[in-house]
Formats: C-alpha cells, sequence, structure tokens
C-alpha cells in the first residue's frame, strides 16, 4: 500500500474548512456548502436529522453488516470462550485469556496505518477492509478444525489460546479503524450520526449471536430440551469464515467507494502520527480520554463474574441460555430508541443518566447471586432475572448508543479513523484493562476450605481456587468437599461499585456536563503542518 500524493494542510481555519469539504463527493460537497449550514445548525439545537435517502439507507445497511462482522469475534472472547473454559480454569487463568480483547482496545497505536496508506484504484477504506476481512476468515477457519482440541485442555493451552483470539481481535480492531473512518463520509453530513445506530445494531447483533446464542445452542441441556441439533464451536466458526469471505467478495464486485478527491489533504504516515498526537494535546481531549479510561470501573465484577457465578451457584445452563435469548431482541429494540435519545444537543446526556442505572443494576445483581435459592430454580425467581437481565443490559446499551454518537458529531472527518478510533479506543480500554485484575482480585479475596474426612476427624485445606469448578474438581478427587468461608465476587463487586459512585460524582458527571457543552471547533487541530 502506498499514501497518495495530496496537497498539505493549511494554516488557517478558512482552509480546514476546505479541507474537511474535499472528503466528501459532490454531493455531500454541495449540500455542506450550500444548504447544510442550516441543517447542521438544526442539528445542533437538536432536531431531527433528514430523512434517509436510498444511499444512505444502503449506507446503513452495509455498516451494520461490516460492524456486525466484527462483533462475532468479540463475543467469542469476551463471552462464549471463557464461559466454555470457566469450568476448568480458575478466575485469575482466564484473567489471562482476557487479555486477547485488548487489541480492540489498543487499535489507536496503528490506526494512523490505516488512514494514511491505501490503494487509490481499490479505495481508502476498502483497501483495508477487505484484506481483514479475509484474513479474518481464514483465521477462524483455521480455529475451526483446531480449536476444539485446545479447548478440551485448556489448562495446557491458556497461552496458545490467548494468542490465537488475541489474533483474530487485532485483526477485526483493524478492520473496525477503517470501518468508522468510511462511516464519517459513508452517509450524508445531515445523517451521520445514524452510523451509530448501524454499530450499535452491527455490533450488538454480532456480540449476542457469538456470545449468548451460540451457547443457546451449543448447550446440551438447551438442545436436548427444546428438540434442536446441538451447534458446536467447529461448526459455528466455519460458517462465519465463510460469511466473512463472501461479504468481502461481495465489497469487491459490487460496492465501489467514492474516490478520493484531487485535492484531498496529504496524509502520510508521519503526519497522521503528527495530527494524532496534537489532537492528544487538545485539554478537552485528554478529559475525555481521562474519562473514558475511569468509566466502567463500577460495573466490572459485574460485567466479567456475575454470569459464571450465577452458573456456580446452581442455574443451570439452558436457563441462562433462555434468558440471555430473550434479552437479544430487547436490545435491539432498545439500541434503535436509545440512538434517537442521543440525537438531541445534549448527547452525552443519556450517557450519563444511565450511568446511575448501571451502578444501580450492578448491586442488585450482586445481591440476586447472594440470595439466589438453590436449584431448581422458580419460575418467578427466573422471571426476576430476565427482567433484571434485559434492564441491565439496555442501560449498558443507553451508554453505548449515546457515547458513540457523541464520537461521531465531535470527530474530525479529515482524520475521520484515526479521530474515531482514539475515541472509541479510550471508551474501550475502560472496560476492558480493569478485567484482567477484576477476576484476579476474585481469587485474591476469596478464602476456601476443602474439607477432607478421614475416619472419624476432618482435615481442612486451605485452597484459593476451591470456589471455581476448577479447584472443586481436585477437592474432589482427594475425598473432599469445599466449603467457601469468603467469596471474593463480593467483595470486589462492593469495591467497583463504591469506587464507581464516588467517580461519577465528583469526576464524571462534572466533566460530562463541561466536555457536552462545547462546540465543534474546539475539538479540531489548528495550524496543521
Amino acid at each position: 500500500m502506498s499514501a497518495t500524493p495530496r496537497h498539505s494542510f493549511a494554516q488557517d481555519d478558512a482552509d480546514r474548512d476546505g479541507v474537511e469539504l474535499s472528503l466528501l463527493n459532490e454531493d455531500e460537497r454541495r449540500a455542506a456548502a450550500g444548504g447544510s449550514a442550516a441543517e447542521q445548525e438544526s442539528m445542533e439545537k437538536g432536531k431531527e436529522p433528514a430523512s434517509l435517502s436510498d444511499k444512505d439507507k444502503q449506507g446503513m445497511a452495509l455498516l451494520v453488516v461490516l460492524y456486525l462482522i466484527q462483533g462475532v469475534p468479540l463475543g467469542l472472547s469476551l463471552g462464549s470462550i471463557p464461559f466454555i473454559l470457566r469450568a476448568k480454569l480458575s478466575y485469575s487463568q482466564l484473567g489471562v485469556f482476557a487479555l486477547s480483547a485488548y487489541p480492540y482496545s489498543l487499535k489507536l497505536l496503528w490506526s494512523p496505518v490505516v488512514d494514511s496508506l491505501f490503494v487509490p484504484s481499490i479505495g481508502r477504506r476498502k483497501s483495508w477492509i477487505m484484506p481483514m476481512q479475509l484474513i479474518i476468515g481464514m483465521t477462524m477457519l483455521w480455529i475451526a478444525l483446531n480449536v476444539q482440541d485446545l479447548v478440551d485442555n485448556p489448562e495446557e493451552h491458556v497461552t496458545w489460546l490467548t494468542i490465537i483470539f488475541f489474533s483474530l481481535v487485532f485483526f477485526s480492531a483493524t478492520q473496525d479503524i477503517a470501518v468508522d473512518g468510511w462511516a464519517l463520509t459513508l452517509l450524508s453530513p445531515e445523517n451521520v450520526s445514524y452510523a451509530s445506530t448501524a454499530q450499535t445494531v452491527g455490533l450488538n447483533t454480532g456480540f449476542f449471536m457469538s456470545f449468548t446464542c451460540f451457547l443457546a445452542f451449543n448447550n446440551v441441556e438447551f438442545t436436548s430440551k427444546w428438540g434442536i441439533p446441538r451447534l458446536t464451536l467447529t461448526t459455528y466458526m466455519g460458517f462465519w469464515s465463510i460469511m466473512c469471505i463472501a461479504v468481502t467478495l461481495i465489497l469487491l464486485f459490487l460496492k465501489k467507494e467514492d474516490p478520493v478527491p484531487s485535492d484531498d489533504p496529504d496524509l502520510n504516515l508521519k503526519k497522521v502520527y503528527g495530527i494524532m498526537w496534537k489532537i492528544c494535546k487538545l485539554k478537552n481531549v485528554q478529559l475525555l480520554l481521562l474519562l473514558h479510561f475511569v468509566a466502567k470501573i463500577g460495573f466490572q465484577a459485574n460485567d466479567a463474574v456475575t454470569s459464571l457465578k450465577l452458573v456456580e451457584k446452581g442455574m443451570s445452563e439452558a436457563d441462562l441460555a433462555l434468558a440471555v435469548l430473550i434479552d437479544f431482541p430487547c436490545q435491539l429494540i432498545g439500541g434503535y430508541y436509545a440512538a434517537k435519545w442521543a440525537n438531541t444537543d445534549k448527547p452525552l446526556r443519556p450517557w450519563y443518566y444511565a450511568f446511575w442505572a448501571r451502578l444501580f443494576f450492578a448491586g442488585v445483581s450482586a445481591l440476586f447471586v447472594y440470595f439466589l435459592p438453590k436449584p431448581p430454580m422458580s419460575t418467578g425467581v427466573f422471571v426476576l432475572f430476565i427482567v433484571l437481565n434485559v434492564l441491565s443490559s439496555f442501560a449498558g446499551t443507553i451508554q453505548f448508543v449515546g457515547v458513540t454518537a457523541y464520537h461521531t458529531r465531535i470527530a474530525d472527518p479529515v482524520v475521520g479513523g484515526t479521530y474515531m478510533t482514539l475515541l472509541n479506543t479510550a471508551s474501550n480500554l475502560g472496560g476492558t484493562w480493569p478485567r484482567y485484575f477484576v477476576l484476579k482480585a476474585v481469587d485474591m479475596f476469596s478464602v476456601a476450605t476443602c474439607h477432607v474426612k478421614e475416619g472419624t476427624s476432618e482435615l481442612l485445606i486451605k485452597a484459593a481456587e476451591c470456589v471455581s469448578e476448577h479447584g472443586k474438581k481436585d477437592c474432589k478427587e482427594i475425598g473432599g468437599a469445599c466449603v467457601t468461608e469468603q467469596d471474593g465476587y463480593y467483595t470486589v463487586s462492593i469495591v467497583c461499585i463504591v469506587t464507581g459512585t464516588l467517580l461519577f460524582i465528583f469526576f464524571i458527571l462534572p466533566v460530562a456536563k463541561k466536555l457536552e457543552g462545547l462546540p465543534k471547533s474546539s475539538w479540531r487541530v489548528g495550524g496543521r503542518d
């Protein structure tokens, strides 16, 4: 790939506006230069965007599909695989596997490469999207043929499993950089806020299909109960490898990307990294990055451990699978209405309103786990769990849509992929960096005793992993039974919720209100070389 020669950046605001317009096609340029002033002003005041044209509808459909492909590896790495491995690994070992999701939170490091290097005859974004999807498809095909052996003996292959899925998420993250950049110009300027809707629908669909839906149809008890064939990991990943390759071929032959205008600014690799550094030096950007870095601490115990604890305490995987299947369509519907709510002059308002809800549901979820009666679960308790799960997920969907809509509104389209990646990376990192430490802390704060009876006496053996299925199995092999004296999950939940509440009151909420009141011009970099 090579960067095409383009004109250099202008220094003043007037030229910078011209640079932004140069990234749009002729119709978009006319709209931006002519009648869009009123349209943009109406958007700033929170009015409804223009109705979607046929081109915008096609663009929305394409974005949904491309984001869906990203969601599949994430659902596997963050959901299904840890859930499948939980019976054979400790929480500390699961924390090691959680590192496989880190590329999605570190993609900022190579996003300027994606923004600046491309093959003009293919297209700025397609130059990256197509090869990445081919690699994703081939990687998933390899995993489909080999993963079962690794999953059957995960204790011996934790590092190898982590490397494999780390690579898969890395390729997906690279594809995401290009898709984020394309989203800013694929839709017309007055409807660019709908990109967050496409991202919500696509990512959530891919994630839920690979996490909740797959776990349901992979579960022997669930499939036997409903009389349907069991879906294996090999079959599932083989299917998605074919889908990735098919979508890539459709992009190659049926979707032509708008050519790069001749007056497009010079975005060579060095210059894009320089612009990214200038963006990071903006005070309001630094505040937003710091806000993202700490914003999800309060929910981490709930997001990372609660579902594992429910199964550990006796909830059947079939019941859990049914609950998440019910949750899936609710979140798709919720995402649509959340996107409409976020399309106001205060786009972060839904985000910080839902923050309180997520803290509340994190606490309620911990209480639900604590008071969960021994199996079998009654219908009333199961209905309560479904309601709790749907409301908690909906609060998360509102936050995701709100903050993504805000990112698309403030990002500079001149470096759209890099700018969006910077903001989304910070948001993702806020949810991934604490996960490893939370899972480690659950083991660290857990105190369990393996009771082994020898005649009339009883031998007590301290075992930090006796709260996990792996530890219970080891204890059972020596003729004992695990007795948990202190479950670290509750300690970690309290620490997370209290820390998240204090951060929200004294830092996150004041900063969010300050940032959403800033004009767009404050998010642009002046004096580019």
